[in-house]
C-alpha cells in the first residue's frame, strides 16, 4: 500500500501585535518591500495569498503575517475600541518562534508596522503596550537594531486600594514572558523604579524564560540584584495579564 506523506502545516499567525489605521489605499506589497529593503537591507520576501487573507513575509529566518486591509466586519470590531477615525485597519502578527528567534521576530513585526505607518501616514497601535504610534513617533524609533525600550513600556498607576504606587511593564507578553511589577509606598521617586523595571525586563529577555519565585537576578548595569517574590494576574486596560513582582535586594 502506498503511504501518502502529509504536507507540513504552515505556521499559524498569532494575534496581532500591531494594528495600523489609515484613510487611503494601502501600499502594495512591492512598495512595502522596496521601503523595507532600503531601510533594513532585506531582502523582504512574501508569499502571495488569497484576497483578504494574511500574507506571510520573510526576512531571513524570521517570519510575520501581514494583512494590509482587514475585512470590514473585523475592522469594525477594532474601531469600537480604538481612539482613531481611520477607515482602514491593517494588522501585523508574528508566526511561531522559538526562544532563540522571538526577539528578532518581534523586531521584524515592528519594522513592518513602522513601514505601513510611514507609507500611509496613518497611526499604529501597539496592542500589548496599549500605545499609539504616529509617524513622528516612528521617526524617533528607527528599529535599526533590537532595543528593549522600543518594545516594552513601563506604566505607573495606583494599586486597587490606592494605598501604594504600582509600576509595571507592558510588552514582555510579546515574547511569551510574564510582565514585571513593583509595588512601593506612594510618593517615592519614580525614576529609579522605572530604570529597575527596564533593566529587569532586559535581563529576563536575555535569559529567555520566566524566573521562578524566589530566584534572584543580577542587574549589572545598575549594580543591583533583584528577587522575584510573587506571581499573580491583573487586568490593566481590561486585558488579563500575568505579572511577576520583583523587589531590589538590600545589602
Amino acid at each position: 500500500m502506498k503511504i501518502r506523506k502529509k504536507a507540513p502545516k504552515s505556521a499559524q499567525a498569532k494575534p496581532p501585535l500591531y494594528l495600523m489605521g489609515y484613510h487611503d489605499t494601502p501600499p502594495s506589497l512591492d512598495e512595502l518591500k522596496s521601503w523595507y529593503d532600503a531601510q533594513y537591507g532585506g531582502p523582504l520576501t512574501y508569499l502571495k495569498s488569497e484576497p483578504g487573507c494574511p500574507v506571510r513575509t520573510h526576512h531571513g529566518p524570521w517570519h510575520a503575517h501581514l494583512l494590509t486591509r482587514l475585512p470590514e466586519a473585523d475592522a469594525a470590531q477594532w474601531h469600537r475600541v480604538l481612539s482613531w477615525d481611520h477607515r482602514e485597519v491593517g494588522t501585523v502578527s508574528p508566526t511561531g518562534a522559538t526562544p532563540g528567534t522571538i526577539a528578532d521576530t518581534v523586531l521584524v513585526v515592528a519594522r513592518l508596522a513602522r513601514g505601513l505607518t510611514l507609507l500611509t501616514q496613518g497611526t499604529a497601535f501597539d496592542v500589548m503596550c496599549q500605545e499609539y504610534l504616529n509617524p513622528s513617533d516612528w521617526n524617533d524609533r528607527p528599529l535599526d537594531a533590537f532595543r528593549v525600550r522600543d518594545h516594552i513600556t513601563v506604566q505607573h498607576n495606583e494599586t486597587d486600594d490606592y494605598s501604594s504606587d504600582w509600576f509595571h511593564t507592558l510588552g514582555l507578553t510579546k515574547f511569551g514572558l510574564d510582565e514585571l511589577e513593583v509595588i512601593q509606598p506612594r510618593g517615592l521617586p519614580e525614576t529609579e523604579t522605572i530604570a529597575l523595571l527596564t533593566s529587569a525586563a532586559d535581563g529576563v529577555l536575555r535569559v529567555g524564560h520566566n524566573q521562578k519565585i524566589g530566584n534572584t537576578m543580577d542587574l549589572t548595569v545598575l549594580a543591583q540584584t533583584i528577587r522575584f517574590i510573587k506571581h499573580r494576574t491583573a487586568t490593566p486596560g481590561g486585558r488579563m495579564v500575568t505579572f511577576r513582582q520583583i523587589t531590589a535586594e538590600t545589602t
